[in-house]
């Protein structure tokens, strides 16, 4: 039985590579945009974003935006509500904006920066709302207090962040997706790592706290999700 007990460091994932070719990082890509829609996780950030509310003409921006999947779902849903929004993702991978760019391109309401998370290209209250999805547990526990500062720092209203529940049968059950619905070689190196990196939920109320932040709220969302909504004050 795989030991979760402590959020595991100092090891990373092959995907923090921002150096990948596209030939090696487009399947996974593909396949982790593929499991955002089959286990809800658009859904559950559009619910998240319609209690702000989001309103017309607002600026979000998706950090490590990955193939776009998100941001893809955010402005059909958008379009259908007949609601103006600018999204821009922001990912420092350039085979990752290259691909998104290509999986967005029928909308022209989303553009892409890259530049690396904590850049300063990034700057105090660019966006409305700065949302990201199965992200944070990249970066280990000081990097993520100074993230999630700097995503606050960029919102002038709140941010939205998904991230992994750390719990064996997520841990299985990735091993098993990857080995037989999804055989990919990095996401089968990747999901069960990325598991071993993910929270507890009292981990997060200590970061959160570490990190200054009190205006928050924290919900268990399907499958084995996490979802930290932070209000500015």
């Amino acid at each position: 039985m795989v030991n979760l007990r402590k959020r595991i460091t100092g090891v990373d994932e092959i995907m923090d590579d921002f150096a990948l070719p596209a030939t090696e990082l487009d399947p996974v890509l593909k396949g982790l945009g593929n499991l955002n829609a089959w286990f809800g996780g658009h859904k559950t950030l559009i619910k998240a974003l319609q209690q702000f509310p989001v309103q017309a003409g607002n600026h979000l921006s998706d950090w490590g935006c990955g193939g776009g999947d998100a941001l893809k779902a955010i402005a059909a849903w958008a379009k259908k509500q007949q609601l103006p929004l600018h999204l821009t993702g922001v990912d420092a991978a350039p085979a990752a904006i290259a691909f998104a760019e290509k999986e967005t391109a029928a909308y022209n309401n989303i553009n892409y920066l890259q530049t690396e998370v904590m850049s300063n290209e990034l700057t105090e209250n660019q966006f409305d709302v700065v949302v990201s999805s199965l992200f944070t547990h990249h970066f280990e526990d000081d990097a993520w207090i100074a993230l999630v500062k700097k995503m606050l720092s960029c919102a002038r209203r709140g941010i939205v962040i998904t991230d992994l529940h750390r719990h064996w049968l997520l841990y299985y059950s990735l091993k098993a997706i990857f080995a037989f619905i999804i055989p990919n070689p990095m996401m089968r190196h990747d999901g069960p790592l990325s598991v071993k990196r993910s929270f507890k939920k009292q981990e997060l109320v200590q970061l959160l706290a570490k990190a200054g932040i009190t205006h928050y709220k924290i919900s268990w969302k399907w499958a084995f999700r996490w979802q930290v909504i932070i209000y500015k004050a």
